[in-house]
């Protein structure tokens, strides 16, 4: 067995395996980012272990105090990477290894419990055979237990809303605000890289609102359209490109509507009560966009390419001009989402017996 090396070794540590990239885009990584906050609040390090990030992703951490190693491997989610994830655990002596992403299956979490690691998945949809980690974390809506019949008898389940993460800018923010009867304010927030630039869709759908929309666009660091988008709002009045904001927070807050990717973006959203229209651009995205829409709380656009321009432009017209529906749909999201996520977590994390 490796020894911790006990010059680096934390009992309180956190160490988390996640990746982002243009395909993988940045939320796997940022949801880690906001449980590692939480850790780093309840007096926990965090060590963060990446083979891929975003533009400015690992300094950001650095800056937070979160501990950076590159990690390089042929394929992430190989027998390698798991081996020296694990040893690194070990070696840290990190009380908690977090695995974020679809290629961390089965046997990656196995090895890494086999070595003496305790593990945290994180889930979107239940779509592994067989589930070994010590806890599950899914915290979309449509969670459930059915979607874990194959686990471990020692894998916990936390599952749903009530563990949606937070960061800790989205917690010091006033979440309430009344929305106005008439409204041209408009956030359009893909995600850290929209391979297939659906954002340039929803601007060009804005444009076609009547009533001259004041569209802010949130364009992430991983975004390879970065200067077509910067040319196509050059072109129309009234919008305005954020590159990578560090006030998204504010940005949420300024908005009375938002065209959103239906991932964790949404819990932001939600929280702060800001009515959605969603659209799916990962498989993995489309039940949690249904569910919203279900609940109340967004427009659900369905699979991105098959959402027309007429179509997000009517949604956008619609919601804008509605605001009983606006009111409506803000109260039906911030019941989804109440801040509280993250402190769930880790009572349960630090609740856990070594």
């Amino acid at each position: 067995m490796i020894m911790p090396d006990h010059a680096q070794a934390d009992h309180e540590g956190l160490l988390i395996r996640a990746d982002a990239s243009t395909q993988l885009g940045a939320g796997h990584a940022m949801r880690c980012f906001a449980l590692a906050k939480a850790w780093q609040k309840s007096g926990g390090r965090v060590t963060i272990a990446m083979s891929e990030a975003l533009p400015g992703m690992q300094e950001r951490f650095r800056n937070e105090g979160i501990r950076v190693e590159h990690v390089s491997f042929l394929e992430g989610g190989s027998k390698e990477d798991a081996k020296q994830t694990g040893a690194l655990g070990l070696r840290i002596g990190a009380r908690w290894t977090v695995v974020d992403g679809y290629h961390f299956e089965p046997a990656y979490v196995r090895h890494l419990r086999d070595a003496g690691n305790r593990v945290l998945l994180f889930d979107d949809d239940g779509c592994f055979g067989e589930y070994c980690s010590d806890v599950v974390l899914n915290q979309n809506l449509g969670a459930s237990e059915e979607m874990y019949l194959q686990r471990s008898e020692c894998t916990k389940l936390m599952l749903g809303t009530d563990y949606a993460l937070l960061r800790p800018e989205f917690l010091s923010i006033d979440r309430f605000h009344e929305p106005v009867p008439a409204t041209n304010r408009l956030l359009v927030c893909m995600g850290g890289s929209d391979a297939e630039n659906v954002t340039e869709k929803a601007i060009q759908a804005a444009a076609q609102v009547g009533g001259k929309m004041q569209t802010t666009v949130v364009v992430g660091s991983g975004n390879p359209h970065q200067e077509q988008l910067r040319g196509l709002a050059a072109r129309l009045p009234g919008v305005r490109i954020q590159h990578n904001p560090a006030n998204m927070a504010e940005l949420m807050c300024e908005a009375d509507l938002a065209v959103s990717a239906a991932g964790s973006t949404c819990w932001e959203l939600a929280y702060l009560g800001v009515p959605m229209i969603v659209t799916a651009i990962a498989k993995n995205q489309e039940k949690n966009a249904q569910a919203l829409a279900e609940r109340g709380a967004a427009i659900n656009l369905g699979w991105h390419e098959n959402a027309s321009l007429t179509e997000i432009s009517n949604s956008i017209g619609q919601l804008a001009g509605d605001v009983v529906r606006r009111r409506a749909m803000s109260q039906a999201a911030r019941n989804l989402v109440d801040g509280l996520g993250a402190k769930r977590v880790i009572n349960v994390l630090r609740g856990a017996t070594a």
